[in-house]
């Protein structure tokens, strides 16, 4: 097969490759040095091309579809600093070990260092957040080019999708004409002849097995231990987490917490553990003698309290997650029990459970007696609307919070970029996973992490989402840290009060808006946005300082029903007469 130059053949190839690897779709973000890899996409019957205008936005939407299907995106920019736009994405893929392919255009090496237009270094231009980096181009028609540049894409894919996966970086360089055409007006090519065809089948140039996820069994004495904790953390979106640490609880008779980055929260799991971790007396009569924690578990910093006077083992295969450096034991690998140790059961367990029933119950009550709308009823009753087959995307600050303090345990798939943790990218990463799902999807934000990635809502095409935005004016985070006693500077440095509804927002970007005012209104307005598809905001407002007073009362629930429960002996010393929840 013949093409008009050599960047057309360069960018043909590429594209094919990418998709006999299973990369299916493409984000692109528009250019001229870009152009060849965007008309060999658009033509390429297995890509489904999408385009975002913001460089940024365009690489935490393939996050997104990174963090729900497990195979890689691939993101396309031109080059100079739409190339630098998208290190916060893999920043995030790399500590969030999603999958991602980086494909940046760049000028040929005779336009480097002689001052042309639009031409920076791009060359290690991420550092260390990359697995892997590769450079191809600028194309010359050569008997072996085909092979190199099959060959380069193959392992930019094995390298996303590694152990640990994540984000690779692969530099092309293209020289003009950069459109399909042999003389495109500024300047002539001769036509590419040599073979540039793939393996028969549709098959990858070179095929790769995927490296095994070490399982390390627990040592007979962890094992042995009845007062016993395993915490499920983030072990990245290509790990059931929360599954992989419901079933180890369960066949050690040992209570489970799940934080929402586990990806599911199981049946069986403690949701009030941050209220049961910040109460002294229960503490004191309940401090596990082992806590395992499976992956980086970050949210609750009375877990690290807990922790102080315990032996704590941590597992992650690829990682060193300890940072208040109390593990006693690393293990490089997910947690097993001996195969020979039935599954236990255990007062201990179900003293666990009895408390979590009587917090969970006093919570449940005083988020149903408000009034008013309440940030933490409303992540309580999102997670609870959603079944196993839809998606909760959660942003950073308050709303991963309040999901962790106050989501019943359930069946929803949760995602949530705490590799690093930012706002940045939110809308896209939602509407990523939204694409890559394919079913109900719902992003849960603050009015922040909406408004910073705002232009990704231009997205083409629109994948159906709905976005639920707790519109509390500012920074509500800030109003829980010491930056709240200087009231004086407070609001200009820290709150950022913006003063904006979010209908005007939606009117403008061509998305569907839906306010709730009430607190009972939230399920009826989330599901009626469901149904009118497309894109939907359902915007709930409250108040930051009447949020802190919320916050300090259920919290004063949990404490007086924490009381009442230890005060019982049978249920606090978890006597087998005690029901299994």
């Amino acid at each position: 097969m013949s093409h008009p130059n050599p960047s057309t053949a360069l960018a043909t190839v590429v594209v094919d490759e990418l998709a006999r690897n299973g990369v299916t779709h493409v984000v692109l973000a528009p250019g001229s040095r870009s152009a060849p890899l965007a008309f060999a996409a658009a033509a390429h019957p297995g890509v489904v091309v999408h385009t975002e205008i913001d460089e940024r936005s365009a690489g935490f939407l393939a996050v997104g579809m990174g963090r729900e299907t497990g195979r890689p995106a691939a993101v396309l920019t031109t080059s100079g600093t739409a190339a630098v736009n998208l290190h916060p994405s893999v920043v995030e893929a790399d500590l969030g070990r999603v999958p991602l392919l980086v494909l940046t255009a760049d000028r040929p090496p005779e336009l480097h260092d002689v001052g042309a237009n639009q031409t920076i270094d791009q060359r290690h231009l991420f550092g260390g957040s990359v697995r892997w980096e590769g450079a191809l181009g600028p194309a010359e028609d050569l008997p072996g080019a085909n092979s190199w540049w099959r060959s380069v894409i193959c392992r930019g894919v094995g390298e996303a999708t590694g152990a640990p996966p994540g984000p690779v970086h692969l530099d092309l360089a293209f020289r003009e004409p950069l459109v399909p055409l042999t003389d495109d007006g500024r300047s002539v090519a001769s036509p590419f002849r040599s073979v540039t065809g793939g393996r028969g089948g549709g098959a990858p140039w070179t095929s790769r097995s995927p490296a095994p996820i070490p399982v390390v069994p627990l040592s007979d004495d962890v094992v042995a231990e009845e007062r016993g904790l395993v915490v499920a953390g983030d072990l990245g979106p290509t790990v059931a987490t929360g599954v992989i640490a419901g079933e180890l609880a369960a066949r050690l008779g040992w209570p489970l917490v799940a934080e929402p980055t586990a990806g599911t929260r199981p049946a069986q799991a403690i949701s009030t553990a941050h209220h049961l971790f910040t109460h002294p007396r229960f503490v004191d009569e309940f401090r596990p003698e082992v806590v395992l924690v499976v992956g980086r578990a970050v949210l609750d910093r009375g877990l690290a309290r807990l922790c102080r006077r315990t032996r704590v083992v941590v597992a992650d295969p690829w990682g060193w997650p300890d940072p208040g450096r109390l593990a006693v034991e690393m293990l490089a690998g997910i947690p097993a029990p001996p195969g020979d140790v039935p599954a236990r059961t255990s007062g201990w367990r179900r003293a666990w459970l009895g408390v979590e029933r009587t917090v969970r119950q006093a919570l449940d009550q005083a988020l149903d007696g408000f009034e008013t709308v309440t940030e933490p009823r409303v992540a309580r009753d999102v997670a609870a609307l959603l079944d196993g087959d839809d998606r909760l995307v959660v942003s950073s600050s308050m709303p991963i919070r309040d999901l962790d303090r106050f989501m019943a345990p359930g069946p929803v798939r949760v995602h949530a970029n705490r590799g690093a943790s930012g706002i940045d990218g939110f809308v896209s990463t939602v509407l990523g996973v939204a694409a890559g799902h394919g079913g109900r999807t719902l992003g849960l934000a603050g009015d922040l992490a909406m408004l910073h990635d705002a232009s990704g809502l231009l997205v083409r095409p629109r994948p159906d989402a709905v976005f639920v935005v707790v519109n509390n004016d500012g920074g509500g985070i800030f109003s829980f840290l010491p930056q709240a006693r200087f009231p004086d500077r407070f609001e200009e440095l820290f709150a950022a009060p913006h003063g904006r509804s979010f209908q005007a927002m939606a009117t403008f970007y061509g998305v569907g808006h839906h306010r709730v005012d009430e607190p009972d209104g939230l399920v009826a307005a989330v599901e009626g946005a469901f149904a009118d598809g497309g894109i939907q905001i359902v915007e709930v407002a409250t108040d930051r300082l009447r949020n802190v007073e919320v916050h300090d009362h259920l919290a004063q629930v949990a404490t007086e029903a924490l009381d009442r429960w230890l005060e019982d002996p049978v249920r606090a010393r978890g006597h087998p007469s005690s029901p299994e929840v």
